[in-house]
C-alpha cells in the first residue's frame, strides 16, 4: 500500500463559503476517492486559513473578536465539507497551538539558514490577495486583477523579509525537471515565465499595529506576527505533524498532489517551494491548478449579488447532482459558468432520465421477473476504467472521464434495454433473465466507475442490485 497525501487550498474564513469553494472541496475528495480505489493509503487535508489581516477586518466590521469570528465562520466550511459528502481527513485550524508551534519552528529553520531579515519597507498591498504588488503587476487603474475595483493600500513599516531572490535557479532545476510538475502545462509556463524574470526578497511578517495582534508571533521579536502567506502554506504540514509529531509528519510529507486555483500560484508554486528548500525540507510532488467559476456570465461578487450557496443548491437537488454538475459541465482548465437553470437542465437530463431512469427501469423488470439474480463478483480495480480512462484521471481531466462513462457505458446500456426489449419476451424465461442479467451487470459497472464521483449514488446502486432478489426503490433523481 502506498502513501498518497493531497492537500486542498486553505480557504480564508472571512466569510460563508460559496460555489467556488464547493468545486475545489469536489475535486480534491475525486482525487482522494480513486487514489483509495487504488488500494493507496489517503490522507486528504484542508482547514480554516484564520490568520489574515481580511479576517481581521471582517470580524472588526461584523462587530466580533476576531477568534469568535473565524470560529464561527469554520463552522460554515466544515458543514459544507460534510454535506458534500467529502472525506476530508484533516481540517487544520491556523489558529490552533499546533500550528503556532509548527510555523514557528518553519521560520526558525529559514532563519538558521540566513534566509530572514529585517528591513524598512513601503509598498501596495491587496488585503484581498494579502500580497505586495509592484505597479507594473497591476491592471491600467493600477488595481490587482484578482480583486478589481478594491483599491490598494500603501503601507509602509519595518518588517521581516526573506530572500526569495536566492532561490530563482533552484525552484527553476524543480520545475523544469517536473520533481514538482504542475498541472496543466501551461500554467507551468506562466510559472516558468515568472521565475525568468528574477524574483525579489518578499516581507513575510507585518506588525502588530496592522495585524491587530493577531497571528502568529514572530519567534523573539513580538512586536511582529508571520505574514499570513508563510504560516497558511505551513498548514499542508503542521496536519500532518511538523514540529509536533515527526513519525507522522516523515510518513505522509511531501505532499503528492496539491489542489489549488489560479490565483494563488505565485504562493504554491514560488513561495512555498522556497520557503521549504530553505528549511532543508522536500517540496510537494505535484500541483493541480483549476479555474474559476463565472454565474451567469459574470464573476461572482458580494456586489453583483450573484455568489451562489452551495448549501441551497444541495438540499434542493442532493450532494451528487452538484458534485456531478461541477465535474462534468466544467473543463478542470478553463473557466466555466454556473446557472441554476443550466443545472436543472443537466440535472434531468443526465442524473433523472438518465442514470436513474436506467437504474429505475432495470429494477422493475428484475423485480416483475421474479427471478433471482447472480450477486457481484468482487470486481478487480484494472476492470473498472479502461487505460484511456485511467489516463484522464492521473491528470484531472475528470470531465473527459465521466463523458466516457456517460456515452461509452451508461449509453449502451440504453441501448441494450431498448434493443432487447425484455418486457416483450413473454415465453422464454431463459432468454428474459439473461437479458435482464446482462443490465445489472451493466449497471453494476457503471455504479463502480462513478464511485470517486457519485459516492451516494454508487453505493445506492450497488445496494441495490446486489441481489438475489431485486427490488425497485425510489428514484435516484427526482424529476425537476
Amino acid at each position: 500500500m502506498s502513501k498518497f497525501y493531497i492537500t486542498n487550498a486553505i480557504p480564508y474564513v472571512n466569510a460563508k463559503p460559496h460555489i467556488g469553494h464547493a468545486l475545489e472541496f469536489i475535486q480534491s475528495d475525486t482525487v482522494a476517492r480513486y487514489h483509495k480505489l487504488l488500494g493507496d493509503d489517503v490522507r486528504l487535508l484542508c482547514g480554516g486559513d484564520e490568520n489574515a489581516i481580511k479576517n481581521v477586518q471582517a470580524a472588526e466590521k461584523a462587530g466580533e473578536p476576531v477568534q469568535e469570528f473565524v470560529d464561527k465562520n469554520n463552522v460554515l466550511f466544515e458543514n459544507l465539507v460534510k454535506a458534500l459528502n467529502t472525506e476530508f481527513d484533516i481540517w487544520q485550524k491556523g489558529s490552533s497551538q499546533q500550528h503556532f508551534t509548527s510555523s514557528q519552528k518553519l521560520w526558525e529553520l529559514c532563519q538558521k539558514n540566513g534566509d530572514i531579515y529585517k528591513k524598512k519597507y513601503k509598498g501596495l498591498y491587496c488585503v484581498g490577495c494579502e500580497l505586495f504588488y509592484t505597479r507594473e503587476e497591476l491592471d491600467e487603474k493600477g488595481e490587482c486583477y484578482e480583486h478589481p475595483g478594491k483599491p490598494l493600500e500603501e503601507v509602509e513599516e519595518e518588517n521581516y523579509f526573506f530572500k526569495l531572490s536566492n532561490y530563482t535557479e533552484a525552484i527553476l532545476e524543480l520545475i523544469e525537471s517536473n520533481q514538482l510538475q504542475i498541472v496543466p502545462d501551461f500554467r507551468k509556463n506562466e510559472v516558468l515565465a515568472f521565475l525568468k524574470k528574477g524574483l525579489e526578497d518578499i516581507s513575510i511578517s507585518r506588525s502588530n499595529e496592522r495585524a491587530k495582534n493577531w497571528g502568529v508571533p514572530v519567534p523573539g521579536d513580538d512586536s511582529q506576527r508571520m505574514y499570513v502567506w508563510f504560516d497558511a502554506l505551513n498548514i499542508y504540514q503542521s496536519g500532518i505533524g511538523f514540529g509536533w509529531d515527526d513519525k507522522t509528519y516523515e510518513k505522509w510529507w511531501p505532499a503528492d498532489v496539491q489542489v489549488i486555483g489560479k490565483g494563488i500560484i505565485r504562493f504554491h508554486a514560488i513561495y512555498w517551494p522556497a520557503f521549504l528548500l530553505s528549511a532543508k525540507l522536500k517540496p510537494a510532488k505535484k500541483i493541480f491548478v483549476h479555474e474559476y467559476f463565472t454565474v451567469n456570465g459574470q464573476k461572482m461578487s458580494k456586489t453583483l449579488g450573484n455568489v451562489i450557496d452551495p448549501i441551497e443548491i444541495i438540499d434542493k437537488y442532493g450532494a451528487d447532482a452538484l458534485r456531478f454538475y461541477c465535474l462534468k459541465y466544467f473543463s478542470p482548465f478553463s473557466d466555466g459558468d454556473f446557472s441554476e437553470e443550466k443545472f436543472k437542465i443537466a440535472y434531468n437530463a443526465d442524473l433523472s432520465n438518465g442514470l436513474g431512469n436506467a437504474a429505475s427501469r432495470i429494477a422493475k423488470l428484475a423485480e416483475n421477473s421474479g427471478f433471482t439474480f447472480n450477486k457481484e463478483e468482487p470486481v478487480p480495480f484494472e476492470k473498472i476504467y479502461s487505460p484511456e480512462v485511467t489516463e484522464a484521471f492521473k491528470e484531472f481531466r475528470f470531465n473527459n472521464v465521466l463523458q466516457n462513462i456517460w456515452i461509452g457505458h451508461l449509453q449502451v446500456l440504453d441501448q441494450h434495454i431498448n434493443y432487447n426489449s425484455p418486457w416483450l419476451i413473454k415465453d422464454n424465461p431463459e432468454k428474459l433473465k439473461h437479458v435482464v442479467q446482462e443490465e445489472i451487470d451493466l449497471l453494476r459497472k457503471i455504479a463502480r466507475q462513478i464511485a470517486p464521483f457519485l459516492p451516494e449514488t454508487s453505493e445506492k446502486i450497488l445496494e441495490q442490485f446486489k441481489g438475489p432478489k431485486i427490488k425497485s426503490e425510489k428514484p435516484l433523481f427526482p424529476r425537476v
